[in-house]
C-alpha cells in the first residue's frame, strides 16, 4: 500500500490555517519539534514518521487520533468521537431514540397536566 506523505502535509497545512495555528504553536501543542512539523507540512523530507508522531499532530489539530494515519493510507479519516467500531452507528441511533422518547415523555406529561386541569374544572362545574 502506497503512503501519501504529500496528502499528510496538505492536511496539516490546511487544518493549521483553519485553526489559525503557526508551525511553532502546532509543535508546542503536539510536543513534536518544529523542524518535523515543517518537514511534514512542506513535504521536504521523504521519511517515515512514527504512528505516535501522527497521532500527536492529529490530536493537536483537534482531530481523531488516527486522522493523519488514515490520510497517509488514502482512507477517509474518522470524525472526532468516532472509534471505527461498528457499534458507533448503533450507539448513535440509540441516542436518537432516547431523544425521541424524551420528547414523547415531555408531551405526554403536558397532555396529562392539561387533562387533569380539564377534569378539575369539570368537577367544579358539576358541584
Amino acid at each position: 500500500m502506497a503512503e501519501d506523505w504529500s496528502a499528510v502535509g496538505k492536511a496539516i497545512k490546511a487544518r493549521s490555517r483553519e485553526l489559525g495555528l503557526r508551525q511553532r504553536e502546532l509543535a508546542e501543542r503536539s510536543k513534536i519539534s518544529q523542524a518535523i512539523v515543517r518537514e511534514l507540512e512542506n513535504h521536504t523530507v521523504e521519511r517515515r514518521r512514527s504512528r505516535r508522531t501522527l497521532e500527536a499532530l492529529s490530536v493537536a489539530l483537534e482531530w481523531h487520533p488516527g486522522h493523519l494515519s488514515a490520510v497517509l493510507r488514502g482512507e477517509t479519516p474518522l470524525r472526532p468521537g468516532e472509534t471505527g467500531d461498528p457499534t458507533d452507528e448503533i450507539l448513535s441511533r440509540l441516542e436518537s431514540i432516547q431523544d425521541h422518547l424524551q420528547d414523547i415523555t415531555e408531551r405526554l406529561d403536558t397532555m396529562s397536566s392539561r387533562l387533569e386541569a380539564v377534569a378539575a374544572r369539570t368537577d367544579e362545574q358539576h358541584r
